[in-house]
């Protein structure tokens, strides 16, 4: 009889991949029984494990649990901080000291009795890695709620038969609160209410809340902003102390500052522009060493100059993170009487500015750059339009300044070609409202030449800051955007190949990468699509004190300096320029160096925050205004593919909506997640990523700005009727991903 083989002992690699790849806690006792490893091949097992923790590959928790380096620990604090577009509750590690940002952590459902966790609260759970189709994320288990946190929301409040009711503005949370009548005494059918959820039980079985404060008729031309205003718990209000401080600043002393007025300097805008920090000014360089260059300024709103270290205006600022715009105000990082008048660059007053001063060939590649603090009057206050127009004409009032920048500007443009930027080209949509709040005009933005010469122009300013600030060894908060992780690459690369597309494997990615697959598209059905998913595939851009450099725009080094009226990025690197360069008393102070790290992860959460908010804020006008036509038939393109429905684009608005896979009548559809398609399994119809369509409008929720759409084709079956006979409810295969779009 042969004697049995004996086991082959596993190769470093071998261990180190079955680590990565296990779905829990992971021992050495794990290891050894899994490559059935006995005796002295302990020994040797235990120094291999040595080896890699050395070498950094795997780290060891509390518990002796090995894991991945760099992976999360398979019990950890999470702090929750919202739901997700499905109701998912999402966390982050309550401490997280990395650079980029934390990932993705994901509670799975509690126990049906226990109660509901909130924005803020914080418990123990237990990890497990999973995988979807943007990469890695870890599903939570809670073992332990340690803090809870006030559960404060915006709902709608209803007087009923039954009494008074509290219906959620958040369209992923699906409860109903009964209302404390002490509470919402004077309260009119039909208010905006701030609430907060009770640990009490209400009538009927329904959760109880209390009112906080009436915010006025739902009706009001306001009230759909300030939904988004509180969901996101973004302040809009300022202390009295901040305004008066705005309201007492004076400006600088001429004799402090080099004085610029008699250059004619002017700023360019959109036509309904609230405020101007950037003014621009560009001449023909007389070095004749220098045939064909140009020297070109640009000056930005000294609003260091007014924000001190540690004043009421700079905490507030500082909390704030940045203005936030919707499409009926715009929520000011600063007050007015500094954002719309002393740090406003208007015509015909003296203005305190930080002016950088660049010198540039005539290919646009920059000889030198400085800068100054300086006092300027512009002489005019122009809209994009209107330069484009005397541009197109070559003639005007402002043609001679005008034309001088355009020129200045196509050096430049010759250098950003040759840099190779990342260019993508994605519709960006503008709600124009009427008098009452309603929706006037739903148009896609202009994008004029005139648009990329300021661009360029600030772009240029931005990267002279964070050279000066590296040269002078001053710490900067550079605005970071790295390269695609290789999971979104690939899956990528698995997207286009549907579509016959390669993306080769091995190369090193730059923009070009990108700029070569879109020009293949360009001007094909497929253009929009590819255009939208290269944007997915990109890394979230973010502020850090770590130079990671700016994958997207092809840069080494950049900063945020054109705009600190409303970043607070651009007030701390104006502050170390000041610093740097001594330029006055008012620069980087030694607390604030010492509280980089966190305030970049500050404002870049504010950064993020205000953004869902004004993506929300506009979903909820398209839901108002489409609310009036339920029942109509709209052109929609496919633009996110699950298990559960499709997410379609709707034409000619750009309004995202949703079609439950439950009203796809005619059939049972799979999800092949690697060609973002559903396929029928007994008609072997196709609804895939891109694809065209009509679809019917079922609902348009005003309040929560969800749309619900059903598909409306040929022999598709009347609305309400069940799935057809032998579909059955399929239990969900474990690695396919998350329900995301």
């Amino acid at each position: 009889m042969a004697k049995k083989a004996k086991p082959r002992f596993p190769t470093q690699g071998e261990i180190l991949e079955y680590i990565e790849s296990a779905d829990g806690k992971v021992t050495k006792r794990d290891i050894a029984d899994a490559f059935h490893i006995k005796g002295e091949g302990r020994v040797r097992l235990k120094k291999i494990l040595r080896t890699l923790l050395e070498e950094g590959k795997i780290a060891k928790d509390p518990g002796q649990a090995l894991r991945p380096s760099g992976a999360l620990p398979h019990v950890l604090v999470v702090e929750i901080t919202g739901v997700d577009q499905y109701g998912d509750l999402m966390a982050r590690p309550q401490k997280w000291d990395k650079p980029g940002p934390p990932p993705r952590i994901y509670l799975s459902e509690r126990r049906r009795k226990a109660p509901a966790l909130g924005k803020g609260e914080t418990a123990l759970v237990r990890l497990a890695p999973e995988q979807d189709r943007d990469g890695l994320y870890y599903a939570a288990r809670i073992i332990k709620v340690l803090k809870g946190a006030p559960r404060t929301f915006i709902g709608v409040y209803h007087d009923t038969a039954e009494g008074g009711q509290i219906v959620p503005a958040d369209k992923k949370t699906r409860k109903v609160f009964a209302v404390d009548r002490e509470t919402a005494r004077d309260i009119s059918d039909n208010s905006l209410v701030l609430a907060e959820a009770s640990e009490r039980g209400g009538r009927t079985f329904r959760p109880l809340a209390r009112v906080l404060e009436n915010l006025g008729d739902l009706s009001q031309p306001k009230s759909i902003s300030l939904i988004a205003i509180h969901h996101h718990d973004i302040p809009y209000k300022f202390p009295a102390e901040v305004l008066a401080e705005a309201e007492t600043a004076k400006p600088p002393a001429l004799k402090s500052r080099v004085d610029l007025r008699k250059l004619p300097f002017i700023t360019i805008d959109p036509a309904d522009a609230r405020d101007h920090d950037d003014a621009v000014l560009a001449v023909p360089d007389q070095d004749p060493g220098n045939p064909g260059g140009w020297r070109i300024s640009i000056a930005i709103a000294d609003v260091a100059h007014y924000v001190r270290p540690g004043s009421a205006l700079d905490q507030e600022a500082e909390m704030r993170g940045n203005s936030c715009y919707f499409p009926d105000r715009v929520v000011a990082m600063l007050p007015e009487a500094l954002s719309a008048d002393l740090c406003s660059l208007v015509r015909g007053k003296d203005r305190a500015v930080l002016v950088c001063h660049l010198k540039i060939d005539r290919d646009g590649a920059k000889l030198s750059h400085s800068f100054e603090r300086a006092i300027i009057n512009c002489a005019a206050n122009v809209s994009y339009r209107q330069v484009q127009a005397e541009l197109d004409q070559g003639s005007g009032q402002w043609s001679r300044l005008t034309g001088a920048l355009y020129r200045a500007y196509q050096a430049l443009d010759q250098a950003r070609k040759v840099r190779g930027p990342l260019e993508l080209a994605l519709p960006e949509r503008r709600i124009t409202l009427n008098d009452d709040g309603t929706i006037k005009d739903i148009s896609v933005r202009e994008v004029l030449p005139t648009h990329r010469m300021i661009e360029d122009f600030m772009v240029a300013a931005n990267v002279a800051a964070a050279e000066t600030l590296t040269r002078k060894n001053v710490l900067c908060m550079f605005r970071v955007h790295e390269e695609p992780g290789p999971e979104k690459m690939e899956s990528l690369r698995q997207f286009l190949a549907t579509l016959g597309l390669k993306l080769a494997r091995g190369q090193v990615t730059k923009p070009e990468t990108f700029n070569r697959l879109l020009r293949k598209v360009e001007g094909k059905g497929s253009h929009d699509l590819v255009n939208e998913m290269v944007l997915r595939t990109q890394s979230q851009a973010a502020y850090s004190p770590d130079n990671l450099g700016h994958f997207g725009l092809a840069l080494s080094k950049y900063a945020h300096f054109t705009s600190p009226i409303r970043r607070y990025a651009d007030i701390l690197v104006h502050r170390g320029l000041i610093k740097a360069l001594g330029l006055g008393d008012d620069g980087l102070k030694t607390e604030e160096i010492g509280a980089f790290r966190k305030m970049a992860e500050d404002i870049s959460t504010a950064e993020r925050r205000a953004m869902a908010a004004e993506r929300e804020s506009v979903d909820r006008y398209l839901a108002a205004y489409l609310s009036e036509q339920v029942g109509a038939t709209f052109s929609a393109r496919i633009s996110g593919v699950t298990r559960f429905g499709l997410f379609v684009a709707v034409e000619p608005t750009g309004a995202d909506g949703f079609i439950p896979m439950r009203t796809l009548y005619d059939d049972y559809y799979d999800l092949d997640d690697k060609a973002k398609r559903l396929v029928g399994r007994r008609t072997g119809k196709v609804y895939k990523l891109g694809a065209k369509l009509e679809a019917r409008l079922v609902e348009a929720e005003k309040i929560t700005g969800a749309l619900r759409f059903e598909v409306l084709a040929e022999g598709s079956l009347p609305q309400g009727l069940m799935r057809p006979t032998g579909y059955k409810k399929h239990k969900r295969k474990k690695g396919k991903g998350r329900r995301k779009p």
